[in-house]
């Protein structure tokens, strides 16, 4: 299983995920901010203080992102993500 080591917000609700592998993916977030939890994401600066935790990454009120879903779902190119 890889690990998250960092995370880096970037413009557009997405997210720059660096795996224990050196791995880089890009994962695009804005699928989810209308739903359940996830709509706090929704504010630009809530949703900057984002960080690795868990082996994943999360926010301050609980909302988290497994390393799985990142890997899987994420994109190897920031602009396609």
């Amino acid at each position: 299983m890889r690990k998250v080591i960092e995370v880096y917000p970037l413009p557009q609700y997405k997210l720059q995920v660096v795996f224990d592998t050196m791995e880089v993916r890009y994962f695009d977030v804005t699928p989810y901010l209308g739903k359940g939890i996830f709509k706090a994401l929704a504010n630009e600066d809530y949703f900057n203080q984002v960080a690795v935790k868990f082996d994943g990454v999360a926010w301050p009120n609980e909302q988290d992102l497994s390393p799985d879903t990142l890997y899987l779902l994420g994109k190897l190119d920031g602009i396609a993500a």
